[in-house]
């Protein structure tokens, strides 16, 4: 016999042995059934694995929806502001019966004067409640929102100092307290009276969501917002912080921006209203007696009643056009 014959049949053997060594050896030996296991068992880990992530995703917008909830049910809670909860936002260190002493104070005396005017006893009598109740409810108003224009204005400060505190490395509470020591007022005493509830036990939390009772602006209401959210799902505080900074700044510019774009028409909605009862002061300081009409017949009354209410409608639709709320 040939040697290449026997040498090629050799070669033929053993490449159809690899063949099927190739072709059989993993399923005799289980390997193949193995590989199969493994990839039912992977598949399915890999479905948990997504559902565990689907599950933490839900879990975490579920707490910042609950607290956004709270912080809401919170808000509704304090619509209802009290005397010394204005008092409070004001600044002043008043009592309930200092308040009132005032109000009796103050409607004495309108009273008085306008009985020495007008010889009238109805007119004095709503001088006396305008005294009681409104004098002292319209001062507490105006010094409580130059207190919080002056508030909002430093605020954006205090947060940028918290925010270089963090990324230095400082805790937050020791940020807090360098604001309370060092901030402009009001912001100074706010931030002081967060500290002072911390040591007292209150919640970081809930001491910054009384600072939206002691200064009802929306700044106060995201700085808690923010810290209640942060506490429960976390997240990068500082960068957060900066955020509202920034934000706090762009409304802040928004406001002036608006302001004076409005001027004009503020300014002439002053002249329209002033005028009737500047014409009518000249008209009665030049001429008495042109005007007697109007105060001595009942025609007269009618009419000067019907052009006050006119005027008041008149004031306040200028003033609900050129007042904006950002």
């Amino acid at each position: 016999m040939d040697y290449g014959q026997i040498a090629a049949a050799i070669l033929a053997a053993v490449s159809a042995g690899g063949i099927a060594y190739a072709l059989f050896y993993p399923r005799l030996s289980g390997q193949a059934r193995a590989e199969q296991r493994r990839r039912e068992f992977a598949a399915p880990a890999a479905i948990r694995a997504a559902a565990d992530r689907e599950a933490q995703s839900q879990a975490r917008r579920g707490q910042v929806a609950q607290s956004l909830k709270d912080i809401e049910n919170r808000e509704k809670a304090r619509h209802k502001v009290t005397i010394e909860g204005r008092i409070e936002q004001a600044g002043l260190s008043w009592s309930r019966k200092q308040y009132w002493l005032l109000g009796v104070v103050l409607g004495i005396v309108m009273a008085v004067v306008l009985l020495l005017t007008s010889g009238n006893w109805v007119v004095m009598l709503v001088g006396f409640v305008v005294g009681l109740l409104g004098l002292p409810r319209w001062y507490l108003s105006h010094l409580g929102k130059k207190r919080m224009m002056r508030f909002i204005n430093e605020f954006p400060n205090a947060l940028d100092v918290i925010v270089r505190g963090i990324k230095s490395g400082l805790p937050l509470n020791d940020c807090l307290r360098i604001i309370a020591n060092e901030a402009q007022e009001p912001v100074k005493s706010e931030f002081r009276l967060i500290v002072e509830a911390q040591t007292l036990g209150l919640p970081l939390t809930d001491a910054a969501t009384k600072l939206y009772e002691r200064m009802p602006c929306a700044e106060a209401n995201f700085f808690g917002i923010v810290l209640a959210i942060q506490q429960k799902t976390g997240g990068n505080l500082a960068e957060t912080l900066a955020n509202l900074s920034r934000v706090i700044r762009e409304r802040r510019k928004m406001r002036d921006k608006i302001k004076s774009v409005s001027m004009e028409a503020k300014a002439s909605a002053a002249i329209i209203g002033s005028l009737p009862p500047a014409v009518a002061g000249l008209v009665y300081l030049t001429s008495p007696g042109y005007m007697d009409a109007l105060f001595y017949t009942d025609a007269g009354r009618i009419a000067l009643v019907g052009c006050g209410v006119w005027m008041l409608i008149g004031v306040l639709v200028m003033r609900k056009m050129i007042n904006f709320q950002i």
